[in-house]
């Protein structure tokens, strides 16, 4: 039986770090080598790190990323290793380079570039030209990038046509709810459709708003599923390849033989053909240091919604404050099911000796809150600070009294100054110690403006601001069901919730029932439906309502802190619409 061993490097690098990233790569070359791979790839750009934005207009950050890329290429020896970078012909490109002998052999430029959601390639990028096949002894592949892989008449079909047995697509493929299974459905069509086994390598790791969950797959050449990494950690996925079954199905395919044909002409026409590229054979090991079998094709299991959600929120936030090099983090906790959501993730991503917690109450503070408050530091075993606002807060009313005098009676106004006083509060503690602010509010709020300017909204990392509160509901009761047992006190889940920022004060003052508000949101910003078709969701009157709210709330959505985006349309670089506006929908 015709095969080869193949390792999917999966690792986590950090963006801008070029010397750490490069060191990584090196590391994980050198332990698939001593697994007995005789090929090992790493995601896209895994270099630079990925998006590597505006770095890319740095006419030094690209000289110094192609001299990384030539130290890592003198450690290919004895394995053919292929890993993302950015290159630099006339232009710059988005590439993978396949190394061995100690040298760059051949770089691959990628040639769709995607530019829409938070992807934006055209702006840096030159599409690439060339389909290169990878002759190495008896065996033949193909190497794609990324979005190359999701078009069936893209440079897979034409390398899988020039003779590649297998394709390797590196990626840099962010998380979002669902992706995972739509995904994999789409490789295994690659696969079959191209006759040819893919290995879809992806990244993983939080950069900024994005996480990168893994979850790299080999499909063989009938579009079945062989091997599955984890996600959300780093791993080599290591995999041998059986060839001869391509080969036996490339035999009995009878389609294969018109597509030929076809692509040859497309050739002769100059659309695109395949180039032959010859590398070194690979090295046979002797009899004694031949590597051992597999024991068994590594196949993780797929994650329900809630964990997967969750630990994606874990990496994102662990990463952020790892890469940045914050202390630990501080959170103002309320009593509420966001901040216990919120601390509890912080908790488990960066252990609880670096979560600390500010309880600031006010006149409208619920004996509940202060209870639910101390319980919940206690479970996770947090350190909680408390600082009442009560004398700031009565200090801030005395100064306003001879501007506010004639005005109408208590109302947002005075509400907002707690929350800025708050926020100002947790900014201090910041300040005094480099610890990051990790603010509370969840993508409902967000979405309506439901949240203070300056205040609640004050912070450097919005963790949960692209989580509807109905699934926040949901990841606090999933985390409750955890191998440690219930951490969120049961109340905070269970009461009706409440800004207490005046007497007897509910979110439905103010918002309809989150049930009915998260699918108009998830309507109106996520997928972009008609007033008309949001009818179905809700009465007319409701309709206009959140709307209204939502697009009234733009500028307060510009100037909030980033976070980690996990459903198909996030705001930020994710959802653009102007500030000043005066188109409605209805």
């Amino acid at each position: 039986m015709k095969t080869l061993r193949v390792a999917l490097a999966q690792i986590n690098p950090t963006v801008g770090d070029l010397s750490g990233n490069a060191r990584k790569i090196i590391e994980y070359m050198e332990r698939a080598a001593a697994r007995g791979a005789a090929i090992v790839a790493f995601p896209e750009l895994a270099l630079t790190g990925y998006p590597p934005e505006d770095l890319l207009l740095k006419p030094k950050f690209i000289e110094d990323n192609i001299a990384a890329l030539e130290e890592i290429s003198r450690h290919a020896r004895g394995i053919v290793a292929v890993a993302g970078f950015v290159d630099r012909a006339g232009d710059i490109y988005n590439s993978a380079a396949v190394m061995a002998d100690g040298r760059v052999i051949d770089v691959y430029h990628k040639m769709f570039l995607p530019n829409y959601g938070v992807f934006d390639e055209m702006r840096y990028f030159q599409a690439g030209t060339r389909c290169p096949v990878y002759e190495m002894g008896d065996t033949s592949f193909g190497v794609t990038i990324c979005e190359d892989i999701w078009y069936p008449m893209g440079p897979a079909r034409t390398q899988a046509l020039g003779g590649a047995e297998f394709i390797i697509n590196i990626n840099g493929s962010p998380y979002t709810i669902g992706k995972n299974a739509f995904r994999e459905k789409m490789i295994a069509t690659r696969a079959s459709d191209c006759g040819a086994i893919v290995l879809y390598l992806n990244m993983v790791g939080g950069q900024d708003e994005l996480v990168f969950d893994g979850g790299s797959l080999v499909l063989d050449e009938r579009g079945n599923l062989a091997a599955r990494a984890n996600l959300f950690e780093e791993e080599l996925l290591v995999v041998d390849l059986d060839l001869e079954s391509v080969f036996m199905w490339r035999l009995h395919d009878p389609r294969r033989r018109q597509e030929k044909i076809a692509a040859q002409a497309e050739a002769r026409a100059g659309v695109r053909q395949a180039t032959r590229i010859p590398l070194p054979p690979p090295e046979a090991a002797p009899p004694e240091m031949a590597p051992a079998p597999l024991a068994g094709t590594p196949l993780a299991g797929a994650l329900q919604m809630e964990e997967e959600v969750y630990k994606a929120l874990k990496l994102g936030l662990a990463d952020y404050v790892r890469k940045n090099g914050f202390n630990g983090v501080i959170i103002g906790l309320s009593g509420g099911v966001d901040s216990a959501l919120v601390a509890t993730i912080a908790a488990d991503a960066l252990g609880k000796d670096r979560v600390h917690a500010l309880f600031m109450p006010s006149r409208y503070t619920s004996r509940e809150s202060c209870e639910d408050v101390a319980a919940l530091a206690s479970s996770l075993g947090i350190v909680l600070d408390e600082i009442s606002i009560e004398p700031v807060y009565k200090s801030y009313l005395a100064a306003l009294s001879p501007v506010f005098k004639g005005a109408q009676g208590p109302g947002t106004a005075e509400e907002n100054i707690q929350a800025r006083i708050r926020g100002n509060l947790l900014m201090a503690l910041s300040n005094k110690f480099g610890w990051l602010v990790v603010t509370t509010g969840n993508k409902s709020e967000m979405s309506t403006g439901y949240a203070t300017l300056y205040g609640d909204m004050a912070g450097g990392f919005a963790l949960i601001k692209d989580v509807p509160k109905t699934l926040v509901y949901l990841l606090a009761n999933w985390r409750n069901r955890g191998h440690d047992g219930p951490l969120i006190p049961g109340r905070i889940i269970s009461k009706e919730p409440t800004a207490e920022l005046k007497a007897n004060q509910k979110d439905t003052d103010t918002l309809p029932p989150y049930p009915v508000l998260d699918p108009v949101i998830t309507a109106y910003v996520e997928n972009d439906k008609s007033f008309e078709e949001i009818l179905t969701l809700c009465d007319a009157e409701t309709a206009q309502r959140i709307i209204r709210m939502i697009d009234r709330s733009e500028y307060k959505r510009r100037q909030a802190p980033p976070g980690i985006k996990i459903t198909p349309r996030a705001f930020g670089r994710d959802r653009r619409l102007p500030i000043t506006n005066g188109y409605r929908n209805f």
